[in-house]
């Protein structure tokens, strides 16, 4: 575990740098010549194959770029008996491009998640479909917003922690056995990105950020989300899955700090 954990440190930091090369060097426009830099920083010379199954619903402008509001969904029908694990959500110019992964299980259904996500300039938004025997597939999209990951902030550290870690979490009424059903998830955290300088001093703010959420049903695995900073401000997944009887929804919490938060919330059928 600690060598593969290494080995994507290592490919985040390539990333990183040839992102940041470029966006140096190009203007506001997305880019589509990154997405093969990115690629192999990721995923070395692994095939990948584009399809349509996987799907991504955004506004071609946002207003800002620190709250832009997308969704992502697999129309497991038009996938013809592929069935995608694992999915990584990359966002090509931003410093820092990938913003999520998110570990799926049957539980979900067709999946379909809407969330909030950060664009320092125009760019492509980028989902990677892994299979359980490593099959990649790519779905992609172009955006225009910037000035989210960057900047300059003036915070109160101290109203900042203690806000950290509130979770609003909700399951629309009625939930229905065997039924899709809705969950929303909201937890209120900074989301600083280590790229961010402060109004003062000039330097740069330390990150601090949610860096995974575990979805549960009933002690039983719904959904893994390893966060990246890319996530915008004050996390927030909409997603459904299917109850399979009446139970506890559960989801825990981590920051990059290592402190944890965790809500409950009972699901009547």
């Amino acid at each position: 575990m600690v060598m593969q954990f290494q080995r994507w440190v290592g490919k985040l930091a390539v990333a990183v740098g040839l992102s940041l090369a470029f966006i140096a060097n190009t203007n506001a426009e997305a880019d589509p010549k990154l997405w093969a830099v990115m690629k192999e920083a990721f995923f070395a010379k692994r095939e990948m194959k584009e399809v349509d199954f996987i799907k991504i619903e955004a506004p071609k402008r946002a207003e800002s770029g620190a709250q832009v509001p997308v969704t992502y969904s697999i129309d497991r029908a038009a996938a013809n008996g592929v069935v995608i694990k694992k999915l990584y959500a990359f966002v090509d110019a931003n410093p820092i491009p990938l913003t999520a992964t998110y570990h799926l299980t049957d539980a979900l259904g067709d999946f379909q998640l809407s969330t909030r996500i950060r664009f320092e300039t125009d760019a492509y938004v980028r989902l990677v479909g892994e299979t359980e025997d490593g099959k990649l597939y790519l779905g992609s999209r172009v955006i225009r917003a910037a000035g989210g990951c960057g900047g300059m902030v003036e915070n109160n550290e101290a109203e900042i922690r203690a806000a950290a870690g509130r979770i609003k979490m909700n399951v629309e009424a009625p939930a229905k056995f065997g039924t899709p059903t809705v969950a929303t998830f909201n937890i209120k955290h900074i989301m600083r990105t280590g790229l961010q300088r402060d109004l003062v001093s000039q330097g740069y703010v330390p990150a601090f950020y949610i860096n995974k959420v575990d979805f549960a049903y009933d002690g039983k695995p719904l959904m893994t989300v390893d966060v990246g900073v890319g996530t915008a401000e004050d996390p927030y997944f909409k997603f459904s899955f299917i109850p399979a009887s009446a139970g506890k929804l559960e989801a825990v919490a981590t920051d990059n700090e290592g402190k944890t938060f965790s809500q409950q919330y009972d699901v009547k059928i």
